[in-house]
Formats: C-alpha cells, sequence, structure tokens
C-alpha cells in the first residue's frame, strides 16, 4: 500500500511476526500458505518513537510510473502482522515476507549491500550461489515514510512452497535506512498488489504465477486467525477461497482504481449512529500490510472521542473553535455551503470543490512568535473538520452550548502527529461499535476486534486500531483497512474480475 508514514511511531507501532508455517496444494486448485504469529511487542514501539524523530504529519508518496499511482501508504512496516517464507534462486535461498496487498514489488537484502545494519541482520540474497540468476542491473529505489530502500533489479526463480516462479524480476536491497528493517522480524516484502504501482514497471510474483499457469484462477483470499490462544496464524490462499474461512456470502465491491486494491465505501456509523462523512463516498484500500484501520483525521478523532481513547491536546484546534465556532454554527444554520464556510471566514480559500490552506500565521503561533509552513494548513484543517462536527451534532439537534462543548471535546482527542491513542483496558465493555459501509452493506467492528492489546498482565497496554490518515481529493478522503478490518472479514482479491470481497471469517 501503500501509505508509508514519517511517523507512525509513538503509535501502535507494533511487530506481529508471523512466519511460514506450513504449505499445502488441495484437488480443488488452490494453494495454501500457512501464517503463524507473536503477540505484540512493546520494544518495536519504543524502536518506532526513535525512528520517528520529530512529531511531522502524514505525508502522502509517490510509487510506480503510473502518474495515477500518487498515494503510497504513509505507513510504517513495523505495523505489519502476517509474514510467510518463500525462497529465491537454485538450490533455494529462504526468506520471511509481508505478504503486501498495498504494493507490487519483490524485494530481499542483497550480499551487495555492505553499510546498512539490517542487512547485517538478516538473511541476504547471494547471486552467486544461483545457477538460474539472470543479470539485470537496472536501479531501483522504493520511498517509505522513514526513508527509502535502494538497489538493482536482477531476475530469479522465486519459490512459493511447491509453486516455482521462473526468470521473475525482483529487487536486491542495497540500501535499508532507518530502524524499520533493523528491528523487523521479516527480510523483504512480496506485493500482490497491481503492476500498476510496480517501481520499474516489474512484473509482480502473482502476475507470473498466472502467466505461468502454477495457478488455475485469478483469485488470492486471506484469512486471519485473531484467537490469540492458537498458534495458527492464518492463510493465504492463492487460486480460489476456502469455504471453512469464512460465514454466509461475500459482498464484492469493484476496483475503482487499478494500482492498490482500491473501492469505494460508504458512511462510517459509530455506536450505530452514521456520522455522515463519508455520505458522498470514500475511497478505501485492503492492505495486508499494516494491522490498523486508517481514516480521515475529522472521523478518527470522532472514534476516539466516543471510545474515551486519550490523544494529544492540538490547541490549534481549540484555537479555532474559540475564536471561529459560533461563526461556523451561524453560517451551517443559515445555511452555507458547507465547503465554502472556511473560506468565507478567510482561514482557507476555495478551490471549488473543498479549502485549501492560505498559509494564515495562528495566534498561538504568533504569540509563540513560531511561524512555520505548516501552521496555514493546520487552522484550515481544524476549520474544515469542526464544519464537520458541527454538522454531526447539528443533525441531532443539540442545543448551541453543547456543539460547541462537543467541538472542544473533539479537539482534545485528536490523535498525535504519530497516532497512537491509548484506551482503558477495562473499559472495552462501554465502548460502541464502529461500523463501515461497503457495497450497501454494514460491517461491524466490535471493541475486543479494533483494540488491540500490547503485553500482559498489569503492565498491558491497549491501543486504538484507528489511526489517522488524511489524503486529499481527489484520491481521498481515503481508508486504510489493514488486519484490524481483514482480521473480521475475510477478503478475496479476485484479479479476474477486478474485484474485493468481504464476508465475516469463520
Amino acid at each position: 500500500m501503500k501509505i508509508y508514514s514519517t511517523t507512525v511511531a509513538f503509535s501502535l507501532i507494533v511487530s506481529f511476526l508471523l512466519f511460514f508455517s506450513a504449505f499445502s496444494e488441495r484437488n480443488d486448485g488452490t494453494f495454501r500458505v500457512g501464517l503463524k504469529k507473536l503477540k505484540l511487542d512493546s520494544k518495536n514501539r519504543l524502536a518506532a518513537r526513535v525512528e520517528s524523530k520529530q512529531d511531522k504529519p502524514l505525508r502522502a508518496y509517490s510509487l510506480g510510473n503510473s502518474e495515477d499511482a500518487d498515494v503510497v501508504v504513509l505507513k510504517n512496516y513495523l505495523d505489519a502482522q502476517y509474514y510467510g517464507e518463500i525462497a529465491i534462486g537454485t538450490p533455494p535461498q529462504k526468506f520471511t515476507v509481508v505478504f503486501d496487498t498495498g504494493s507490487s514489488n519483490l524485494w530481499v537484502p542483497s550480499s551487495k549491500c555492505y553499510f546498512s545494519l539490517a542487512c547485517l541482520l538478516h538473511p541476504k540474497y547471494k547471486s552467486s550461489r544461483s545457477s538460474t540468476y539472470e543479470k539485470n542491473g537496472k536501479s531501483a529505489a522504493i520511498h517509505y515514510g522513514t526513508g527509502a530502500i535502494a538497489g538493482f533489479f536482477s531476475n530469479d526463480a522465486v519459490t512459493v512452497g511447491d509453486l516455482v516462479v521462473k526468470d521473475q524480476e525482483f529487487i536486491e536491497a542495497t540500501k535499508e535506512p532507518g530502524i524499520t528493517f533493523v528491528v523487523a522480524k521479516f527480510d523483504g516484502i512480496l506485493g500482490l498488489g497491481f503492476q500498476e504501482i510496480s517501481v520499474g514497471n516489474a512484473t509482480p510474483v502473482w502476475y507470473n504465477m498466472l502467466k505461468q499457469g502454477l495457478i488455475k484462477e485469478p483469485v488470492f483470499s486471506f484469512w486471519f486467525n485473531r484467537n490469540a490462544d492458537e498458534e495458527e496464524g492464518g492463510e493465504l490462499v492463492f487460486g480460489g477461497v476456502d469455504p471453512n474461512h469464512f460465514k454466509g456470502k461475500h459482498t464484492y465491491v469493484p476496483v475503482t482504481q487499478k494500482g492498490y486494491w482500491q473501492f469505494d465505501m460508504g458512511d462510517v456509523l459509530i455506536g450505530g449512529a452514521p456520522t455522515g462523512f463519508c455520505e458522498s463516498g470514500c475511497s478505501a484500500i485492503a492492505d495486508s500490510g499494516t494491522s490498523l484501520l486508517a481514516g480521515p483525521t475529522t472521523i478518527i478523532t470522532m472514534i476516539n472521542h466516543a471510545i474515551g481513547a486519550a490523544g494529544v491536546v492540538s490547541q490549534q484546534c481549540k484555537t479555532v473553535v474559540d475564536q471561529y465556532g459560533q461563526t461556523i454554527l451561524d453560517l451551517l444554520l443559515s445555511e452555507t455551503q458547507p465547503k465554502k464556510i472556511c473560506s468565507q471566514i478567510g482561514l482557507c480559500t476555495f478551490d471549488g470543490t473543498r479549502g485549501v490552506s492560505m498559509g494564515i500565521e495562528s495566534v498561538v503561533d504568533k504569540e509563540n512568535s513560531k511561524l512555520s509552513n505548516g501552521v496555514g494548513d493546520a487552522a484550515c484543517s481544524a476549520c474544515e473538520m469542526a464544519v464537520v462536527w458541527i454538522q454531526s451534532q447539528l443533525r441531532q439537534n443539540m442545543t448551541q452550548e453543547r456543539i460547541l462543548n462537543y467541538v472542544n471535546e473533539l479537539c482534545e482527542r485528536l490523535p498525535s502527529p504519530m497516532g497512537e491513542s491509548a484506551v482503558d483496558c477495562a473499559q472495552l465493555s462501554t465502548m460502541p461499535t464502529v461500523s463501515l459501509t461497503i457495497g450497501g452493506k454494514v460491517f461491524d467492528l466490535a471493541p475486543e476486534e479494533y483494540v488491540l492489546k500490547v503485553g500482559e498482565g498489569p503492565v498491558a497496554q491497549c491501543i486504538s486500531g484507528f489511526i489517522a490518515l488524511d489524503v486529499a481529493p481527489p484520491r481521498g478522503p481515503l481508508w486504510i483497512l489493514g488486519d484490524v478490518f481483514m482480521g473480521k472479514y475475510h477478503t478475496v482479491f479476485d484479479f479476474g474480475n477486478e474485484q474485493v470481497g468481504f464476508a465475516e471469517a469463520a
């Protein structure tokens, strides 16, 4: 996916170690990769804080050659949850990889990686030891939030269980910056996205499986076992679905933009009540490469408020509400077009569809004598969020005083720039259900499904599985449905019909 975080750090930057368990082929034409997992690792969360270095807002990065490929998951792969084993070369050299539906390249560390600490701590591909190696040499770089992995392309046989993909183009990574790949329990990434976002336009492993006749049906599916007491972590099925992995029927939605497994999503509900944020439509990506569920700050803040998550108090947000909250409320009551309100009060310009930052210096920053390029963005964003929040409360016929108090409370629930929001483990039973609308069907997530537990016993921490992520139109608002969602709902990636399907996991 992706969306890679310059910061997903203070956040639940956790790492679940999942490793190859078993490969099996059945007479139904499907081929399975078994996965296992370990419990959340608090040490990786600490490493993530170090990786972050400073609080920065999430940004989108470009991946691939397509002009449309302008969104890369702003995530840190320390969030990645499910791993499996592959091999490259003849005889096979084994690597543990993230099976990532949010990217499209295969890369592993290279024996020619001399100066990156991560390469010293992980297995490295040695082309000289493979009889099927073919030199390519084309340079490659993939930009993540924490830096870029760099290297060059090579061609060799890639083995996934008993399947051998011949002449597969992949990246030998010679540079792996930052702490992420040092502490990660995986060696590389195997992308299962579309070729449109493949760096160097390299043909993805999944495409070659089909071209070489190794898989009968152009479908693969994920089942994640969320029962922490069981050893089996889940299963990735190539060539179809396992009926034992889900209940009922799948709800399918078409892929709206090839590259990521992207589709349209409807409204978000908190405790059964519509928020109205995605009434006019949002985009979503099904991403097996992250544990979290990412969404626009506006809605994530509302969710955090509803579940009692403790974020970082935003003085910028409260300043905007204190100075302009009543004006925003009055304009909404006078039926002013909501998208134009923030430009009318001078915090944003209006581009015909939404507010755009004017680079206005805030009162807070004047007092602190600190002017930064992001100040105007923050004021504009805070205003736009306030408009949505006030709209939501007006629909519920709340008093003006109650509405403004509520919006101030939401300001206090804004997640930190690194996304982390902690909740009280003892309060799970009081938290509301959070629901997403996909294909006209409502998909519920209960508290025990969207709250992630780190550690055991009295030192255990509970972290909200929701993280803030803002992507501007036309690609946004954008949601990233990671393992928090895919764990509850068995997910089918139908390459042949270009659609994604969801059904309750068994």
